[in-house]
Parts: C-alpha cells; structure tokens; sequence
C-alpha cells in the first residue's frame, strides 16, 4: 500500500463516488473509500464507515493515516422540500455535510501533504453554486433544488479557491469540479426538461468526468490552482 499513491474518496458509495472511485483504482491508486454506509460494494478499495461532519471522528481517522497524495471530497446530500417548509433540521444536515464534512476534510488532508510538500485536492461543486436552479424544469418530479444546498455548493467554490491560493506555495493544488446535472434515470419529464435547457441537449454521464478527473491528476497538471472547472454542456452560459 505504501508504494501505491493513496487516494481517499468521500460519499464513495453514491453514483459520482462509485465512479470515481474505480477510476482511481484503475490509474493504479490505493483507493480509501468513506461514507456512512455499513459496508461497501466495491473491491479493492479499503473502506472505512465515516461520518464526515463529525469533526472528532475526521481527526481520528487522519490521525492513522500514514500518506496521503489525494483527497476528492465528493460526499454531499441535498433536501426537496420547499422553502417555505424548510426546516433547522435540513438545514444543518445540508451544511454540516456538503461544507463542514469539505472543511474538515480539507483541514486534515493538508496536515500531511504540507508536511510531504505535495498533493491534490479536489472539491466537488455544482453548477447550483454558480447559477439559480430553474424550478420549471423539474415539474411533478418532487426533486426540486434547494437554497441551501446552492449555498453549500457556492461555499465548496469560494473554499477552494481561498485554500488553493493560501497553499499553492506548498506544493499543494486544490481545485473544483461543477458539474452539471448527471443523468441518473431521473423522471422523464425532467430528463425532457433539462436537456432542452442545456446546449449540448442532454444530461451529463459519468464518462463526461474523465478528461477533467485525468487532467487535475496528472503529474504534469502542476500549475492550476484554486479552479472551478465547470462541466455542463453550456448549462451556465447561457
């Protein structure tokens, strides 16, 4: 394991997680799988049941925690009901997740790589963090975008870029992704929805990540720092 380049993946058992995950492992990366489930689905990874926005339980693991060459802080949860129901509840789970479980992990994994001087770190945002979603395209689906989750997502950004700036000196590269909506056989009606609004006229899939996930892990990627690479087909601007 210590010959190999370790990775950790947050939330690796969701659908960008899963994905990411084998990915890595197939750039011949010790994958550290961490989510809240009780035991994963995946080979080859070393999984550890976490709760990431518990910050006691993030130093912890860290603390065990021999090398670490990349962090892809992926894990995020989101809320449906409307605004106006919002509850204290939702509120705190979408951002103890999505920003504090980002923070703390961030925090940790730059302990070791300021240390080794290298390593990469790379955000997961949205493009709801950039632009208001559009509640006309989600109709009956029950899965309309919420506040809160768009200003976790805003704050995932702006974390990366004031991190990316603040360690760059180090040796250390930290920077997002946004993506767009990724297909997932979401309700019909929506699938309609969203890919009429978006130029390229469909959903994002898994595969859309590879060129960008490839390039920020490439050794010879060594001079973008605190950047939001932003995959969407044209979503945002327009």
């Amino acid at each position: 394991m210590l010959n190999k380049k370790i990775a950790i993946v947050t939330g690796c058992e969701g659908q960008l997680g899963n994905f990411f995950s084998q990915k890595l492992l197939s750039e011949d990366y010790q994958v550290i799988g961490i989510d809240l489930k009780k035991k994963s689905k995946q080979k080859n990874i070393i999984y550890k049941k976490l709760d990431i926005s518990n910050f006691n339980e993030v130093r912890n693991f860290f603390k065990k925690l021999k090398k670490l060459d990349l962090l892809i802080n992926n894990a995020g949860v989101g809320v449906y009901s409307s605004t106006e129901k919002r509850t204290k509840r939702e509120i705190e789970k979408v951002v103890n997740t999505n920003l504090l479980g980002t923070l703390y992990f961030c925090l940790e994994a730059l302990k070791k790589m300021k240390k080794r001087k290298r390593g990469k770190i790379i955000n997961i945002g949205s493009i709801y963090g950039l632009v208001s979603s559009d509640k006309n395209i989600y109709g009956t689906s029950k899965r309309n975008n919420s506040e809160i989750y768009s200003a976790t997502k805003a704050s995932v950004i702006m974390l990366t870029k004031y991190l990316g700036s603040y360690y760059a000196d180090k040796n250390v590269q930290i920077n997002c992704i946004s993506p767009g909506g990724v297909f997932n056989y979401q309700n019909k009606k929506f699938v309609k929805n969203y890919s009429k609004k978006t130029p390229a006229g469909r959903m994002m899939s898994l595969k859309d990540f590879e060129t960008a996930l490839e390039f920020l892990i490439s050794e010879k990627n060594n001079y973008l720092i605190g950047q939001n690479i932003i995959i969407d087909g044209g979503y945002t601007s327009i």
